[in-house]
């Protein structure tokens, strides 16, 4: 059976966070290497983010490579950034043709020159794409990234007097949201039910969604069904819900 794909017009508007999780898992279960499973996962970049330009979604945020993963084995750590590599020198002419602004967040002083070389590149060839910003996380930690920024912020109230706790909350919004808009949702595969330190301020009011799904098979079609969930969902913000008031009929 062929499954219908959807157009939702009112997607223009949403950023849409994915951590794209079960790679390595995903290769173990077929008895290969887990860089397999990053090269299979590479794969399903292109399908969403092709899927996403679809939708019509305003931004897209790919949680890659966290500033924990320096943990993992070399040998893996090496095989990710090669295909980084290889993706940035690949999809920039593709990303081009479809308008998406390719932009990275997180820290970039240790990554390996050439790498860093070529996300700049990548970034200046794609800076005129207006359909969808496409966010990648590489060496990023949401709790450093917030230090920074309280950290700035508060330095630059030192010699003013406006230093209450209102002020700071407002450089400290203006200033996360020259890197990121507030998440509307939040998709996690591999089937892993936490954040790990991935947008903890954007996503401070926004949906989540779990699936069992390992990133290498997630698709647009599992991508659709995500969205159209999402449309589903009720979002009060702290407000209570629109209910109408029941009229009360007078002499019964």
């Amino acid at each position: 059976m062929i499954r219908q794909r959807l157009t939702l017009t009112r997607n223009t508007d949403l950023h849409v966070a994915l951590i794209m999780d079960g790679n390595g898992r995903w290769a173990t279960s077929r008895g290969l290497p887990r860089i397999c499973g990053h090269r299979a996962g590479v794969l399903a970049v292109r399908r969403v983010v092709q899927r996403a330009v679809e939708q019509r979604i305003r931004q897209l945020t790919l949680y890659a490579f966290s500033s924990d993963n320096w943990r993992r084995p070399a040998p893996e750590v090496q095989g990710i950034f090669g295909l980084l590599r290889i993706y940035l020198r690949k999809e920039v002419q593709r990303l081009r043709e479809h308008g998406v602004r390719l932009q990275i967040i997180g820290r970039r002083d240790r990554l390996p020159q050439d790498v860093l070389s070529g996300i700049e590149e990548a970034e200046a060839k794609t800076a005129s794409g207006g359909r969808l910003r496409l966010c990648i996380a590489i060496d990023y930690s949401s709790r450093n990234a917030i230090s920074q920024v309280a950290a700035s912020a508060l330095t630059s109230t030192a010699n003013q007097m406006a230093t209450g706790e209102d002020h700071v909350n407002r450089l400290l919004v203006d200033a996360m949201a020259r890197d990121s808009r507030d998440v509307d949702l939040l998709i996690r595969t591999g089937g892993e039910k936490r954040l790990s330190d991935f947008l903890l301020w954007e996503s401070a009011y926004a949906e989540l969604m779990f699936t069992d799904r390992m990133w290498p098979e997630f698709d647009e079609h599992d991508f659709d069904a995500a969205l159209e969930e999402f449309s589903r969902r009720e979002r009060r913000f702290g407000t209570v819900p629109c209910t109408p008031v029941p009229t009360t009929r007078v002499g019964t």
